[in-house]
């Protein structure tokens, strides 16, 4: 069905969607758009199901520079960046593989950065009942890079602090300074 909404679509903006070049667009503009958007057939709690560990840690746990890609929703262009994680663990921890696994899980959807972030730190914080979670989202927007604005080098960050990471200072700016350096 979306290998003929691109076609007509192809039509629509005066191309010939049986041009050699444009053949086979649809049929791969159908497939792109399934896996940019594979997070919709996609559940946090299933991604987690297998790797959370009663653990006697403690101490702060940071992934960062997690690569990330998502469509804006309000032109459908791509926004990417990178995304930095962190928990406070009470008693369980999580394999480190699964919190990228986890912002997939939203960030293969139609999004504003704005609601990811929060996503994922609500989806953490609901999965693993830590002490806190924080999570920073730093990301280029081709919507304002390509049209409107046309601003190239803007960078949105967005910020989402819960727990200990938003009731003390100290916590939040151990976290900041660490995914800085």
């Amino acid at each position: 069905m979306l290998k003929e909404i691109y076609r007509n679509l192809l039509t629509q903006i005066g191309e010939n969607p049986d041009r050699e070049g444009l053949l086979k667009t649809p049929e791969r503009m159908e497939r792109s758009m399934r896996f940019l958007t594979s997070g919709y057939r996609m559940n946090a709690a299933d991604v987690v199901r297998d790797a959370l560990f009663t653990e006697e840690c403690d101490d702060m746990i940071i992934v960062k520079d997690i690569d990330l890609f998502s469509l804006c929703e309000h032109h459908m262009l791509p926004f990417y960046g990178k995304a930095h994680v962190a928990y406070l663990p009470d008693g369980k921890v999580l394999g480190l593989s699964k919190i990228p696994r986890v912002l997939e899980v939203y960030s293969r959807r139609l999004q504003v950065q704005e609601r990811l972030t929060n996503q994922v730190a609500n989806a953490l914080e609901e999965l693993l009942q830590p002490r806190g979670v924080a999570v920073v989202i730093e990301a280029l927007h081709l919507c304002m890079a390509m049209r409107g604005v046309e601003k190239q080098n803007s960078t949105t960050i967005t910020s989402a602090m819960l727990g200990s990471f938003k009731s003390d200072s100290r916590t939040r700016q151990e976290f900041l300074s660490l995914i800085r350096k």
